[in-house]
């Protein structure tokens, strides 16, 4: 090849970088015009996308009718996307969840009277906890991602945390330091369990990781920060917070390494002080890999001490460490801002006082550095950190735990909390609002609610959005619905009393006591209150409502009142246990059993409520049996036991769903029920220390089992629930 001259080359460089920035700008175009195909393929052709020119940070949209087409005008795609839900919402009465869409349009689009014009407040619309890509996200394909970047969009997100592919970029730097594939096989954990992994929480369970799922996966990060960024987000990528594999300690005799433990049944993790050198060069090894094979938006997530507690409390020791950390990226990425997830302040709150706060925080500059308050639905930890101490930082809400199935949240301080933030001048460098939850696909009310702030400045009236909320979900005007959703609001929303949801008694490993450690009975109402929206359902789904949306909600409600009667119906086969009275036992327990069963059949008319999608997607991704053997065993184990068979997490993670309901916890049930009937019949007491043993090991057997599940639904939601309701209804 012929050499070019310096200023020609110059001038190719020059000339590149114009069309890189030409096309970007037209694929910026495009992106959003695909959006809009994606979403509403039969009538994309009357919407017409046209760029907002805006030197604010703060995104804007505009809608106008012209030529009976409607124009949507954005700063960017989220905000294109963002007007395109808006119009769909308030003008064509639709909706876009997980849990139910309706996208029923009028034949003829209505026309806009009047421009109308939104600025968002909020800079920043972040998205995702670690724990999303794990308790929801596992085994996603790039056809689900494009589905959720779609709902980001139109819901206004523009910050997302982006983790996949993670492991094949820390591969490629400890090969290139020498470290082989054998040396890390212990060290990369399944890919149930990520975002412990990465979050210097546990090594290898799982594992050993399969090279064609990191190679997958870095394939599936590429499509998915690309489409991000082209419709205007910025992903926050990892960085480097000091885990290291245990062979460490061989290629690095001399590394100062501390080993930690997580303290939920998993071995040690290896720990690299951030005194020692390599510290740095290998957060800059991982930074540098990590851009040129994803890019960068100079965003980093990076979480110390995760549910582990520091060696000294000394805020000396802690600014340093900080600093550190914050020098490892810089140095690799001048321009880079540390993204840092609050939760520790929550969850730790015995160590993480104001001294030790500030001086965790207090070593980076206020603009580079960003702070997640994880749950400030639950409690708003800037009011006791001064906001935290001048650094930007975004309010959350995180809701759900685990991925359990449960009807939980707080409506009224979602609706008012955001606003009353933004307006309160001790808020000070409140920059932004997000959702952090562990699981998604549930509670999608709360979700929609949360992020309608992203337009407005002022509380939401709840009593207006319901109406509109029913309307858009149902494609009626019913007003008994909306009765039913304030029964709702003041129930299974209100947020009072317990932190989450609570669980059913039902995926508790069985026991007398209904207060298991992570099966938590407690309701933030009492059953009987929740009895009038069941009421107002059913006699809805008489009338022919039908929308996907009034499906989910009507199976959801009778799910949860059955689930909440199995703890009345727990009494009775315990009363009738004490009492000695065999018969009655028999039949109490029968009933609790057939109660599972019924919830079975329930769950199994939607596949948001199904084990066998869950199970097919994860084998989806092996390319071998062993492989499609050790996905399903990881994806089993999260949802049960969550690790081994003495794991302190079992049923963490519990699922009401159809599949599990009937293979796992019902058989569970009826083994404890052949005890406790044995010991009547043989008037001894139970030996349940043997069977707590027994039933550990038959837990696990299922675990590593292989077994289809069903992946088609099966039965009518209306004709299930009304069943439901003819056989419970009067007992309740």
């Amino acid at each position: 090849m012929t050499k070019l001259s310096q200023p020609i080359r110059f001038l190719v460089v020059i000339f590149v970088l114009l069309s890189c920035h030409l096309t970007n700008a037209q694929l910026n175009k495009q992106e959003a015009q695909a959006l809009i195909g994606r979403v509403i393929p039969q009538k994309a052709q009357f919407f017409v996308v046209e760029a907002l020119e805006s030197t604010a940070p703060k995104d804007l949209f505009e809608i106008e009718s012209k030529n009976q087409k409607i124009i949507l005008r954005g700063n960017n795609g989220v905000a294109v996307a963002s007007a395109l839900y808006y119009y769909l919402t308030e003008y064509c009465h639709c909706q876009i969840t997980w849990n139910g869409t309706n996208l029923d349009l009028p034949a003829k689009l209505p026309l806009i009277p009047s421009k109308i014009t939104k600025k968002t407040p909020y800079q920043y619309r972040y998205y995702l906890n670690y724990c999303t890509f794990n308790y929801s996200m596992s085994w996603w394909n790039w056809e689900r991602w494009q589905k959720e970047i779609d709902w980001m969009a139109m819901h206004g997100i523009n910050m997302p945390l982006a983790i996949t592919g993670e492991e094949y970029t820390w591969r490629e730097v400890y090969n290139e330091m020498g470290f082989s594939d054998n040396d890390l096989k212990d060290f990369f954990s399944g890919p149930a369990y990520f975002s412990w992994f990465w979050m210097g929480n546990l090594d290898g369970w799982g594992g050993p990781l399969p090279i064609s799922w990191m190679k997958s996966h870095k394939d599936l990060q590429v499509k998915i920060v690309q489409r991000e960024r082209a419709l205007g987000m910025k992903p926050v990528l990892p960085a480097f917070t000091g885990h290291v594999p245990a062979a460490f300690k061989k290629k690095y005799p001399n590394a100062k390494l501390k080993a930690t433990n997580w303290t939920n049944g998993f071995g040690d993790t290896y720990i690299l002080d951030s005194e020692d050198p390599l510290f740095a060069e290998l957060g800059k090894r991982f930074i540098n890999k990590q851009t040129k094979l994803f890019g960068s938006d100079h965003l980093y997530s990076a979480d110390t001490f995760n549910e582990n507690e520091p060696p000294t409390d000394e805020p000396a020791f802690l600014s340093k460490l900080s600093a550190r950390i914050y020098e490892g990226m810089r140095q690799a990425d001048p321009e880079a801002v540390w993204v840092m997830q609050g939760w520790l302040f929550y969850s730790d709150r015995k160590f993480w006082k104001a001294p030790q706060i500030e001086a965790l925080l207090s070593a980076v500059p206020n603009d580079k550095m960003l702070l997640l308050d994880l749950a400030t639905e639950i409690e708003p930890v800037w009011k006791r950190t001064d906001a935290f101490y001048g650094k930007p930082w975004i309010w959350n809400m995180l809701n759900n735990f685990g991925g359990n199935v449960n009807l939980f949240g707080r409506m009224d301080g979602v609706a008012s909390g955001p606003a009353l933030a933004l307006n309160d001048p001790n808020s000070k460098n409140l920059q932004g609002i997000g959702l952090t939850m562990e699981a998604i696909e549930q509670n999608p009310v709360i979700y929609e609610l949360m992020m309608q702030h992203t337009w407005q400045t002022t509380p939401i009236d709840l009593n207006e959005w319901l109406v509109k909320y029913a309307k858009n979900r149902y494609k009626t005007d019913d007003k008994s619905l909306v009765e039913a959703w304030q029964v709702l609001r003041q129930t299974v929303y209100n947020g009072k009393d317990i932190r989450d949801g609570a669980e059913s008694i039902v995926t508790g490993r069985p026991t007398f006591d209904s207060t298991t450690i992570w099966t938590k009975t407690k309701l933030n109402y009492k059953p009987k209150d929740l009895i009038p929206a069941w009421d107002l359902f059913v006699e809805a789904s008489k009338k022919g409502i039908d929308s996907d949306g009034f499906q989910y909600d009507l199976v959801d409600i009778t799910r949860q009142v059955l689930a909440n009667h199995a703890l009345f119906l727990q009494k009775k086969w315990k009363n009738s246990f004490k009492a000695k009275d065999a018969a009655q036992f028999k039949k109490d327990a029968q009933a609790f059993l057939d109660l599972i069963a019924d919830m079975d059949e329930l769950l199994a008319t939607r596949k948001d409520f199904m084990l066998g999608p869950w199970i097919s997607s994860a084998r989806s991704w092996g390319s071998t049996p062993a492989e499609k053997a050790l996905y399903e065993q990881n994806a089993r184990d999260l949802i049960t036991l969550w690790g081994d068979a003495n794991n302190p997490l079992h049923e963490y993670s519990n699922r009401q769903w159809s599949g599990l309901l009937n293979d796992f916890y019902k058989p569970r049930w009826q083994q404890f029920f052949v005890e406790l009937d044995k010991s009547l019949v043989e008037n001894h007491e139970p030996d349940l220390k043997t069977f707590d043993a027994n039933i550990r090991t038959w837990e696990w057997n299922w675990v590593t089992t292989q077994k289809n599940f069903p992946t088609a639904t099966k039965g009518n939601s209306h004709q299930v629930a009304l069943k439901m309701y003819k056989k419970y209804r009067n007992e309740l």
